[in-house]
């Protein structure tokens, strides 16, 4: 009978698939099942519609500010123009290519639309230690010769083919065409290559050889893309989300309201906005309601201070948040009778996607999470444990999802469009089994009542996207070139 009690408890919470409670009456609920002490302690990572409000207007006013020019220096949401201006509407046909790079491998893509019609090839190459550390040269040759690779495999080397290329490194970007490298990351030190534009890198590596015949036509990060990639399907879309190893926005915003746009044309009188916006709260905006285990993972990151609202929502950092309650509650006496284990107790040993696994059990069954614990060493968690186990992750989920339930319906109310698709890609929303019915829950609650919106999982975001864009580019140049 207790098992059963626990059971309607935990899937109250958890999963949102009964009639929904608000605060009070979940708190209610678990405490007859839960330990007092950790429910008690968990609180902290509860955030209620009032915390989350306050959030929202703080966001807004970033927001704000980092669309302005004499505010945007020194604004903490950058608000970068993205310089995509048009969203695919179903009648760009031809080839395209895109390139995605990230990390230590990058992926070439052709892309052939017609109307509804999508046929997509890819394939993987690898950057060798020894570029990802050499000149710039060196790397946008090695890049060059594989996309010469690609097209001569794919038959389309004698045809000039547009490309979209998604770069995931931290850029200014100055156009549609032209992005400025403002530090490596990811483990890259190429040089000479800070500073300058990377798309005439990779333009002048191409023509170097001579061979293939490439014409580089956007730059765009993964956000962009992602929001590319479900426009072409729904063209309601007007925000693109990641929620992943990191997390970041854009959204469509009007290009009057974009003061740090450069160019003179002013195109459909919208453009696609970059929030950047794990960086919120670093001036400290969101210390009222970060915790001791945000305060820990910052500290020991490799940015300390740095992407705040990052660190509280995404994959790189929650297990790690997770595994700091765990190690807190059981030196308090509070777990596994106080007795932990070395992996618990090591930093970075609780990976995120175990949290994923452990809410992927039907309530009241522990059968991941078993398995979890013994790989931890921790053989002799009880039942128990794994009731107090649980919370302790639905509480560090749900709050990741809050806070980006609060940005996104910042942005649905600042848009002001009556029926908005807000696509979304990133591990997490993809694997956490209740990552979505969380965000749509409070997003409702959040946003303006007379807004219709759905979320969007993105297939392939960042090569589909950059494609995309490459064929709306292609299809503007056409129709300019016409008139």
């Amino acid at each position: 009978m207790r098992i059963k009690r626990i059971c309607d408890s935990v899937n109250v919470f958890g999963r949102i698939e009964t009639d929904r409670l608000d605060e009070e009456d979940v708190d209610e609920t678990i405490d007859y099942h839960l330990s007092n002490e950790i429910r008690d302690k968990c609180r902290e990572l509860v955030l209620d519609n009032d915390k989350l409000r306050k959030i929202m207007e703080i966001f807004l006013d970033n927001v704000h500010r980092g669309l302005k020019r004499e505010t945007h220096a020194d604004s903490i949401v950058k608000c970068f123009p993205t310089y995509v201006q048009d969203l695919p509407n179903g009648t760009e046909t031809g080839k395209f290519l895109a390139l995605d790079l990230g990390g230590t491998n990058f992926r070439v893509l052709l892309i052939e639309l017609s109307g509804e019609h999508f046929e997509m090839k890819s394939k993987i190459f690898a950057i060798p230690q020894h570029i990802m550390l050499g000149s710039g040269e060196q790397l946008f040759d090695h890049i060059a010769e594989c996309l010469a690779i690609f097209v001569k495999e794919e038959q389309v080397a004698d045809q000039r083919l547009p490309l979209g290329f998604t770069f995931s490194f931290p850029l200014a970007q100055k156009g549609l065409t032209k992005g400025i490298l403002e530090r490596w990351t990811k483990g890259f030190n190429c040089s000479n290559v800070v500073g300058n534009d990377v798309v005439q890198m990779l333009n002048e590596a191409i023509d170097r050889r001579g061979d293939v015949q490439i014409q580089v036509c956007a730059i765009l990060n993964d956000t962009t893309g992602t929001l590319m990639s479900c426009a072409w399907k729904n063209h309601n879309t007007r925000i693109g989300l990641i929620v992943g190893t990191g997390s970041n926005a854009c959204y469509v915003e009007r290009q009057e309201n974009a003061e740090m746009w450069d160019d003179v044309d002013m195109g459909s009188g919208k453009v696609s906005i970059n929030l950047e916006w794990g960086a919120f709260g670093d001036d400290g905006a969101l210390d009222f309601v970060r915790c001791e285990y945000d305060e820990d993972v910052d500290k020991n990151s490799i940015n300390p201070g740095k992407q705040k609202h990052e660190k509280m929502i995404s994959g790189m950092y929650m297990g790690e948040l997770v595994r700091l309650a765990l190690e807190r509650f059981t030196k308090e006496g509070l777990l596994f009778g106080g007795k932990g284990s070395d992996m618990l107790f090591e930093r970075g040993r609780f990976y995120t996607k175990y949290v994923s696994e452990i809410e992927s059990d039907p309530p009241g069954v522990f059968n991941n999470l078993r398995e979890i614990c013994e790989e931890l060493g921790l053989k002799h968690a009880s039942e128990q444990d794994y009731i107090n186990i649980r919370y302790i992750c639905e509480c560090i989920s749900r709050r990741s999802a809050h806070l980006v339930s609060a940005g996104l319906a910042t942005l649905l109310n600042k848009i002001g469009e009556k029926k908005v698709t807000i696509g979304i890609d990133g591990s997490v929303y993809r694997f956490h089994p209740h990552f979505h019915n969380l965000m749509m829950e409070k997003i409702k609650e959040l946003c303006d009542p007379s807004i219709e919106f759905d979320l969007m999982l993105s297939e392939d975001g960042s090569g589909r996207g950059a494609a995309l864009v490459a064929a709306v580019a292609a299809r503007l140049y056409n129709q300019n070139s016409r008139t």
